[in-house]
C-alpha cells in the first residue's frame, strides 16, 4: 500500500515559515515512498465555526472540501505556526469544522485512526513547540495517533537554504526520521476506526 498524507500549514500567510517547512517535509515524505497531497489552507474559506450556522446551512463549502480531503488520507503532516504560545486560530478553526459530523456519519469520521506528524518554525528561540502542545492535545482528543516525536525549528527566518531544505544538519535528519517514521506507520499497521 502506498500510503496518503494531507500536508499543510497551519497559516495562511504568502511567506510562512510553516508552509516552507511543510513544503521541505512533504518532499522527503514522498521519497519515503508516500503520495503526498500538499495543499493551503487559504483554498479553503471557512467562516469562524458557528454552529447556528452551521445549524443553518450546514458546513461550508470549503470545511466540505477539506474533510472531503482528510477522509480520503491515511496521514496528516502539520507546520503549525505559534501565536501567543498556542495554536493559530486558522488551524483551529479548520480542526473545529472538519470534527462536525454529518447525517449518518460516525463522531470523528475524518480524524479517528489518522496517523499525524507534527512540525513548527518560528522566528522565535523555541520554534514553536509551546503550540505543538495544544496541536497534540486536540488531535488525541479526535482520535488522532500523533507521532511522539516532532521538530520545532527555531530561528526559522535564517533556517531554509535556497532550494528550500534546512540548513541545519540536525533538523534536516530529524525532519528526514520523523516524515520515514510516518510513512512507515502508515504502512504497517491497522487500525480500527
Amino acid at each position: 500500500m502506498t500510503p496518503k498524507i494531507l500536508a499543510f500549514a497551519g497559516s495562511t500567510r504568502g511567506r510562512s515559515l510553516n508552509k516552507k517547512l511543510v513544503t521541505a517535509a512533504a518532499r522527503l515524505a514522498e521519497t519515503a515512498g508516500a503520495q503526498v497531497t500538499l495543499i493551503d489552507l487559504r483554498d479553503f474559506a471557512m467562516p469562524f465555526y458557528d454552529g447556528d450556522l452551521e445549524a443553518e446551512s450546514g458546513l461550508p463549502e470549503g470545511a466540505r472540501a477539506l474533510k472531503a480531503m482528510m477522509m480520503d488520507h491515511q496521514g496528516l503532516l502539520l507546520s503549525c505556526p505559534e501565536y501567543n504560545s498556542s495554536v493559530s486560530a486558522v488551524l483551529k478553526n479548520a480542526i473545529d469544522w472538519v470534527s462536525r459530523a454529518q447525517p449518518g456519519e460516525p463522531a470523528g469520521v475524518a480524524y479517528k485512526g489518522k496517523w499525524a506528524a507534527l512540525l513548527a518554525a518560528s522566528p522565535g528561540y523555541l520554534g514553536g513547540v509551546r503550540g505543538l502542545m495544544t496541536v497534540r492535545q486536540v488531535l488525541n482528543m479526535l482520535g488522532v495517533i500523533v507521532l511522539p516525536a516532532q521538530l520545532a525549528v527555531p530561528r526559522a527566518h535564517e533556517a531554509f537554504a535556497d532550494d528550500g531544505s534546512l540548513k541545519d544538519a540536525g533538523h534536516s535528519a530529524a525532519l528526514t526520521g520523523i516524515t520515514a517514521d510516518l510513512v512507515r506507520y502508515i504502512r504497517t499497521s491497522v487500525v480500527p476506526v
